[in-house]
């Protein structure tokens, strides 16, 4: 049985007065990024924040010392989002919303980034008011042609089973591009896909090995407490997703309980946390360079 790869979604875009602990300022991601390392995270994704207003702000200079401050106190991968497609009454274009990706990728700083091939509508379980997620087709492609460019390995959100087979056929179009990592993402609080019950992974997982076989998956979700699929993820070689971007709004356990609990049930299942090497080795990335940042 393989190691078990454990990543740690450090905030997401909620903000504190949705999910009152998450990191926000640079120091705090810095820290919890370090921390979430040493408990047996082996990749760590992060949002960046505006520290004057409280918000993300996409920003790759913010993203450069988060990455720096973490990689220079321990060797684990640091990885970005990209911003929502729709912000007010603009729409951002593809380079514009990878350009934090691509100034990272090009100063060497990532081993993976977010590229996520569909569009899907958020609704609400609790009736409050919505909003659609929109990748187009040019913008996956965008996101995968830079993987090829600069040599990250692409993570896949797939928020419904059509993202797996539209994943595998987009990356098919980029060739060169490395293996997408397939992120399975299961929720309580949002009604996309499947709530994280076992028979929702086993379909995902019979539309892979029709798919993209050969490629790393990984169980997640956003407003989710995956625990219960942690079990069958580590009997049937996946990998898992935890921390404070994916836990159900309101949490009172930090990134670090969430990855310490996540240890505890892999182990329990009979498996082990890969360490950052291994991770290195099961996803095929290399380590990136991490040079000074432009003042």
């Amino acid at each position: 049985m393989p190691s078990t790869i454990i990543e740690c979604a450090l905030n997401g875009p909620w903000t504190q007065s949705a999910q009152p602990l998450i990191p926000t300022t640079i120091s705090e991601c810095v820290a919890q990024g370090i921390a979430c390392a040493q408990a047996g995270a082996s990749i760590i994704h992060v949002h960046p924040y505006d520290d004057r207003t409280g918000k993300q702000r996409d920003d790759w200079q913010i993203y450069a010392r988060i990455i720096e401050g973490i990689r220079t106190r321990i060797d684990v991968p640091v990885y970005p989002t990209i911003p929502l497609g729709h912000q007010g009454e603009s729409c951002l274009s593809a380079v514009a919303r990878y350009e934090a990706t691509a100034q990272l990728a090009a100063r060497g700083l990532l081993e993976l980034a977010a590229v996520d091939p569909g569009s899907v509508n958020f609704t609400f379980a609790d009736g409050h008011e919505g909003f659609v997620y929109a990748n187009p087709e040019t913008h996956t492609l965008h996101g995968l042609s830079l993987s090829r460019q600069y040599g990250f390995k692409p993570c896949y959100a797939i928020y419904e089973p059509g993202f797996l087979r539209a994943g595998a056929a987009l990356h098919a179009r980029v060739a060169g591009a490395p293996s997408p990592l397939y992120r399975f993402m299961f929720s309580s609080h949002f009604l996309f896909g499947y709530p994280p019950e076992e028979y929702g992974l086993e379909s995902f997982l019979r539309l892979r090995a029709a798919c993209a076989p050969a490629c790393a998956w990984m169980t997640s979700g956003l407003g989710v407490d995956v625990t219960p699929l942690i079990p069958l993820t580590v009997q049937r070689g996946g990998h898992v997703r935890v921390g404070l971007e994916d836990a159900p709004l309101g949490s009172i356990r930090t990134n670090v309980e969430w990855v310490t609990h996540a240890v505890r049930t892999i182990e329990r299942a009979g498996g082990s946390v890969a360490s950052v090497l291994e991770m290195r080795e099961l996803l095929a990335c290399g380590p990136a360079a991490v040079p000074p940042t432009d003042p």
